[in-house]
């Protein structure tokens, strides 16, 4: 079942209906606010921002009532023959797949037919065939041929000049038998001859009009396979040319009298189109329309990331935007003539508006929507699957983000359902690099990174642990994942997942350990921060309290306060957790000792700090009240013991439970002690 479009209706209920000239629901038509020259839609974002779901809602919603096609780009069908094909491409692949979705008969309206398209694709897959392969032939042709006009007496047309050609080819069959640029001209002539020779002739003549045809509808089509055959830049023209023969179809669908104009423009979608397919398909409609070949195909795409090259020229326009008239003239630049729409996050109350609907007897804790909020960023897959294990659970009530995140959500009756945080994982990532990132998620930087690989990541797959981090950067980077400073992967929910996955991937923690120690040990001369940050993630904490309570008479007290903010920004996932009852200092939860001749007082005081701060930035913890209160109540009694840093403590003796209330992170660079030898990214 399809999300729910939490804040993506500016494109359901505004934009599309505009471009299509009819409403997502009902048939009272629409005024187009292009008629003559259409923009094409991209729609942007990360992986898990709903473009898929916005994709598939357009196309549920339309299906049955104007012509409309949907595909993924990044399909294996389109990708999966690696070695070169002389007689086909994935933009071949798709074209047919895109003329079968839009031919059937939609409400009030006939079906429509594709004679250019099938004959462009019929004379590229004679480059394939061979004397006596009369069933590949037959089953190619029979597939293809069904473009021109669908139904059985179609069918029956096309399989007897099919066989036809069969009996053509074996008649040739002499020795190595005929060249390819004959089987090529005995198709082309054969299928102007026999199946396009009277109604569907003048749709051929179409291909008169192929560089260098000079008018003639069987030197173009033979021209456009050989080309095809050809590749480089002379298949790419051959490409250029279906696709023009798919919306020169469309187009003469809707011309005169026919039925088709009764409905909506036809409509096609393209799902991650950052792919090379989605590059091959959207490029030639952007030049062909920029050239003045226009036409009334609604193009929406979808495209992961946010500054793809092809678009740099493109207009932008905000989601809340779309909602209304775009505004939109064509520029000089040919991407001029495609609007870019960023999908943007989630907002609070649209969260809530979904937990209120998996959770119809509203058992969850009233801060967990928001705090899922904080921990997807608003991501609509994160806050779907999270909401939905909330929702199936019976006892929803007792879920923090830490315990949702471990919660099984089921998403098909015939499957059984797995962890959240896995079904997450799987959706973000690419299971061929799962592991590494599992293993590189702590890391701060590449100098970090590089130091886990080559512990943690030796020789894997037949590749040293530097190349692991080379694979990484990359995957992180063509994925559009965001970067931030002080992460070396830098998405804070990507990284939350991982960091899961590292804890509970085996029974004992044993690759945590390993992970963290080894950071410890690459921070012990450069960053004690650092390194203490780490050891608070193995759950040693008296170093950490014990460096804050020696630095704080000293220190600057602002870069004192982004130590402790750093520090205490360390994951955590130990059961049961023991920082709410530290922080307030309760009996149940003693403190160790403090070191002979220390300020007993100051060290519980900060003691008591760090766990408060660790607890109440953790993205994973509920809120506490209580614990905000007491961070604000030892920070203003730490002012008063500071010499030269008593008005930044007292500043933050405010400002940071004010931060945690309005669901921020209290003021901190989260850089404190850089590594000397570091090397950000």
């Amino acid at each position: 079942m399809d999300r729910e479009l939490f804040g993506r209706e500016a494109v359901l209920d505004g934009l599309a209906p505009r471009l299509i000239g009819l409403p997502p629901r009902g048939f009272q038509k629409v005024p187009f606010e292009h008629r003559d020259d259409l923009p094409a839609v991209v729609l942007t974002g990360g992986r898990g921002m709903g473009k898929t779901a916005v994709l598939k809602r357009l196309h549920t919603a339309y299906r049955h009532r104007t012509p409309i096609a949907l595909i993924d780009c990044e399909r294996a069908e389109f990708t999966e023959r690696t070695a070169p094909s002389l007689s086909w491409s994935p933009v071949t692949e798709a074209l047919a797949e895109l003329g079968e979705q839009l031919a059937p008969s939609v409400h009030g309206a006939g079906a429509v037919e594709f004679p250019r398209l099938a004959a462009g694709l019929l004379a590229v897959a004679s480059l394939g065939w061979r004397p006596h392969d009369d069933e590949n032939i037959l089953a190619e042709g029979l597939r293809l041929g069904l473009l021109v006009e669908p139904g059985s007496r179609w069918r029956n047309q096309t399989r007897t000049w099919l066989t036809k050609v069969v009996a053509k080819f074996a008649a040739m069959a002499s020795g190595v038998g005929p060249g390819l640029d004959v089987v090529v001209e005995t198709t082309v002539e054969s299928l102007l001859d026999d199946l396009f020779n009277r109604g569907q002739r003048a749709s051929a003549d179409w291909y008169g009009d192929y560089p260098g045809a000079g008018g003639k509808a069987k030197r173009g089509l033979t021209l456009l396979a050989l080309h095809f055959r050809r590749g480089s830049e002379h298949r790419v023209r051959a490409e250029r040319h279906l696709i023009g023969a798919l919306r020169a179809d469309l187009d003469a669908a809707y011309q005169g009298m026919g039925r088709l104009r009764r409905v909506g423009r036809p409509v096609v979608l393209l799902d991650n189109a950052q792919a090379p397919l989605g590059r091959h398909l959207l490029e030639p409609v952007l030049r062909d329309r920029a050239d003045g070949k226009r036409d009334r195909v609604v193009l929406i795409a979808a495209l992961r990331g946010h500054d793809h090259p092809a678009l740099r020229h493109a207009v932008r326009r905000t989601l809340p935007e779309v909602r209304h008239e775009l505004g939109w003239r064509r520029g000089r630049e040919i991407a001029s003539g495609a609007i870019s729409v960023e999908l943007t996050p989630l907002a609070p109350e649209h969260v809530r508006q979904i937990f209120d609907r998996k959770d119809p007897r509203q058992l969850t804790q009233p801060q967990l929507a928001r705090a899922v909020h904080r921990l997807t960023g608003g991501r609509p897959l994160g806050v779907d699957l999270l909401a939905q294990a909330a929702g199936q659970d019976e006892h929803p009530e007792r879920f923090t983000p830490a315990s949702l995140l471990a919660a099984p959500v089921t998403l098909r009756e015939d499957r059984e359902g797995q962890e959240v945080a896995a079904e997450l994982l799987a959706r973000l990532v690419p299971a061929s690099r799962l592991d590494w990132l599992t293993v590189l998620a702590p890391a701060h930087d590449v100098a970090s990174a590089e130091a886990l690989a080559a512990s943690r990541l030796p020789g894997e797959e037949g590749r040293t642990g530097l190349a692991a981090v080379r694979d990484v950067r990359t995957l992180l980077a063509d994925e559009h994942w965001p970067s931030a400073q002080g992460h070396f992967v830098g998405d804070p929910l990507l990284r939350t997942l991982l960091l899961h996955r590292l804890r509970h991937g085996d029974r004992d923690s044993t690759r945590w350990r390993a992970v963290h120690q080894t950071l410890r040990d690459h921070y012990a001369n450069n960053s004690t921060p650092h390194r203490l940050h780490h050891e608070l993630a193995l759950g040693a904490t008296e170093g950490a309290v014990t460096y804050l309570r020696e630095t704080f008479p000293r220190a600057d007290a602002r870069v004192w306060l982004d130590e402790l903010r750093f520090i205490a920004s360390a994951p955590h996932f130990d059961a049961p957790d023991v920082r709410r009852p530290v922080a307030l200092g309760r009996t149940d939860a003693p403190a160790p000792a403090p070191p002979p001749g220390a300020d007993t007082t100051l060290h519980l005081r900060i003691r008591r700090l760090l766990f408060a701060v660790w607890q109440l930035t953790d993205p994973l913890a509920l809120p506490d009240d209580e614990v905000t209160e007491k961070m604000g109540y030892e920070l203003g009694l730490l002012s008063e013991l500071h010499s030269s840093g008593n008005e930044v403590l007292w500043q933050a003796s405010r400002s940071w439970p004010q931060a945690v209330r309005e669901w921020r992170l209290p003021a901190g660079t989260q850089t404190a002690g850089t590594p000397t030898d570091g090397g950000g990214e």
